[in-house]
């Protein structure tokens, strides 16, 4: 089954199986040398869990930063983590907040990750995907980020 991410397609069932590295990372730009390791593609919205080459979790699609607020690309890692953050900023919830870049952070919300225009620069994810990362990741773990949101 296909889904349309800022138009392009991503197989949908890659995160029980399948060709995973093939669809996540096809021009090997998510560093393998880093162990455990949460990489997106700005380009394709989407991002992963991979340790070395094998991927652990997604892909999944995300929601990244709007125009005006890119999500910064690079190698960052975890600094902070709360699983019940409040943004005093844009007070809003921020379930299953994992920091890695100032106020960038992978992170649930309630709404659609598909509804414009995109976060203030963080991570949006489902609920599950937040979940699922919380479980995984831990603070001193790699985030790498790379590409360019479609629009912005």
């Amino acid at each position: 089954m296909l889904l349309a991410a800022a138009g392009l397609a991503v197989p949908l069932a890659l995160a029980s199986g399948g060709s995973a590295q093939a669809a996540t990372d096809s021009h090997h730009k998510c560093p393998t040398n880093k162990g455990r390791i949460a990489c997106v593609d700005l380009t394709r919205q989407i991002s992963w869990i991979q340790d070395g080459k094998r991927i652990t979790y997604g892909p999944v699609h995300i929601r990244s930063g709007r125009k005006g607020f890119v999500t910064r690309t690079g190698l960052k890692r975890i600094y902070l983590r709360d699983k019940d953050h409040m943004s005093t900023l844009y007070d809003v919830r921020m379930p299953y907040s994992q920091f890695f870049d100032g106020g960038e952070a992978f992170h649930a919300i309630a709404g659609s990750v598909y509804s414009p225009p995109g976060s203030h620069g963080c991570v949006n994810m489902r609920v599950r995907d937040a979940k699922a990362y919380w479980q995984r990741l831990r603070t001193g773990d790699a985030v790498f980020i790379y590409g360019r949101k479609p629009g912005t």
